[in-house]
């Protein structure tokens, strides 16, 4: 047996580490290491939950268990944005997931991201999702933990090249106190940026000390981590702000670079002007487009839509500890029922909120996870329900244009421009000026119940994780499968209906679908029009006394 290497992957010109400060030399390790001609950073043993350091054991157990793990760097790390933290003194990027490396002549290639999640199902089951967190087979298959390198060319050929990264862009801006926002430094240097500043740097962000904020440019979507630094200059004015930022065709792989861009903006504050580490990462991580085609890629990822759920919806990992899902029940409580309607039907969505906006675009996520749908060939010519997260005066002319979208924004002049959207939610509170959309407000007793199931669901999920230790589940998870579910019951009754010799829905394939026949009468013939199913609403009335 050919005994495997231990050795860490070398790092890149970008991955460097900042010297630390002068401190009292550490004690001799048990193991002498032999030397390398270059500073590398210290694997970390995986955390084993918030606020919890690895103690001496736990490192020495992870040295002496290197040698039977397959080669590469695995860095476990977690992001500053939404609540995590985030070593100040590293201009590495990271991100709130274990990233596993392999060496190759080009550097370290990631290869299975977990972003803190366990790994739920096999890959068999799933397929994994492109552009996504993919799930392996066995660990007795693969002879290491979920996670290690999974074979290039079991993986279809999509899956290959969106495994790849495809960073279109790293941008620079900052506030001048005489022109505004502005892009200091960007690759490459011939790329249209046009309001990326006003972007990457929300309205209002002057009050905080630090943000990240998703958006989209064009047809791209970027991440920009932002942070505020008090300075004793008068040209500045006492404060220095910077964002730093890249854009990729898709939202859902920005997740990995989070610390990396938390720890260059802190970095360009400290020392205006040094892009060495931007410079690297452009050339590392640019962008790799599909073998196929013509060589365009598509403002959202899109996938066939036939198996279980890591297929229906956009995996965009987080850096909320608590994870987006759980945070979006708990802030919306039952209203996330009004939300599903609107969803459902496709409706443009304003999500209002004062900076920070990070926690925002979760929200504006969330609520494009509460319409999927697993049905072939069902909601085809229906508008896309597409995330467009930040978004400020200058969408204004592009928001006129689309007819179904998710966004949020800190400025409070979109309230009054009520020709962009159907429903605007103000903190918890979830409105619309369309009277014809008004009954869709009121929470109804089939609602409640929804919700009471959700609720349960999610107490025995957590009462499972806490007594038993069942790892193979998630929130994130629970919550998308269960509104999948039921946009799945509801779509097949009306499919199965209008396909019948009597298209004519009653109120018992309402009660079927979880739906009130009284109160959800709007709701269902919106349903109807909007996906242009052929069937009939006839309700029973309530007889009189």
């Amino acid at each position: 047996m050919v005994e495997q290497q231990s050795d860490r992957a070398r790092l890149l010109d970008w991955e460097e580490i900042e010297p630390p400060p002068p401190a009292p030399p550490p004690p001799d390790p048990p193991e002498p290491q032999p030397p390398t001609h270059r500073q590398t950073r210290q694997t970390p043993t995986p955390p084993l939950g918030p606020g919890r350091q690895n103690n001496e054991e736990e490192e020495e157990a992870s040295e002496k268990s290197s040698s039977t793990k397959p080669p590469g760097d695995c860095r476990t790390t977690t992001a500053a944005g939404g609540g995590g933290t985030a070593s100040s003194g590293s201009t590495g990027w990271s991100s709130s997931s274990t990233t596993c490396t392999t060496t190759t002549t080009g550097g370290p290639r990631s290869v299975a991201p977990s972003g803190g999640d366990h790994h739920h199902h096999s890959q068999a089951q799933h397929g994994g999702p492109p552009g996504g967190d993919h799930h392996h087979p066995s660990q007795a298959q693969h002879g290491g933990p979920p996670g290690w390198d999974i074979i290039p060319s079991l993986l279809p050929v999509k899956e290959q090249w969106e495994e790849k990264d495809q960073i279109v862009a790293v941008f620079v801006v900052t506030f001048d106190t005489r022109s505004g926002n502005m892009i200091e430094w960007c690759l490459p240097q011939d790329m249209n940026l046009d309001g990326v500043e006003f972007k990457s740097m929300a309205s209002g962000s002057h009050r905080i000390a630090s943000d990240f904020i998703y958006f989209r440019k064009g047809c791209y979507f970027g991440l920009a981590c932002f942070a505020n630094m008090p300075v004793e200059s008068e040209v500045e004015r006492g404060a220095r702000m910077k964002s730093v930022g890249i854009l990729s065709p898709s939202y859902t792989l920005l997740y990995r670079y989070m610390q990396f861009l938390e720890n260059q903006v802190r970095h360009q504050l400290k020392c205006p002007g040094q892009y060495t580490a931007l410079e690297a990462f452009y050339e590392d991580k640019k962008a790799v487009l599909p073998p196929a085609g013509n060589g365009l890629v598509t403002a959202c990822p899109t996938w066939s839509v036939t198996t279980i759920n890591r297929c229906m919806h956009p995996e965009m990992k987080i850096t909320h500890p608590a994870g987006c899902m759980a945070q979006f029940i708990r802030f919306f409580g039952e209203q996330i029922m009004v939300l599903w309607k609107f969803a459902l039907l496709r409706k443009r969505i304003l999500i209002f909120s004062p900076p920070p906006v990070g926690v925002v675009c979760y929200r504006v996520y969330c609520c494009c996870c509460l319409a999927n749908v697993s049905i072939p060939g069902m909601g085809g010519s229906v508008p896309e329900f597409r995330p467009f997260f930040y978004i400020n005066i200058a969408d204004i002319t592009t928001l006129a244009t689309e007819l179904s979208y998710v966004a949020c924004t800190t400025e409070k002049i979109f309230e009054d421009k009520k020709d962009l959207y159907d429903v605007y939610v103000d903190n918890q509170n979830v409105k619309t000026h369309r009277n014809n959309l008004q009954s869709l407000l009121r929470l109804n007793a089939a609602d409640r119940e929804k919700y009471r199931k959700l609720s349960e669901q999610r107490q025995m999920l957590l009462y499972s994780q806490e007594v038993y230790g069942d790892c193979t589940s998630n929130e994130e998870d629970l919550f998308i499968l269960f509104f999948m579910d039921l946009n799945n019951r509801i779509f097949q009754i009306l499919s199965e209906v209008s396909g019948s010799s009597d298209p004519t829905l009653t109120a018992d394939h309402v009660r079927a679908m979880g739906l009130d026949p009284q109160a959800d009468r709007s709701f269902l013939a919106d349903l109807l029009d909007v996906y242009g199913i052929d069937a009939m609403l006839v309700m029973e009335t309530p007889c009189c006394p």
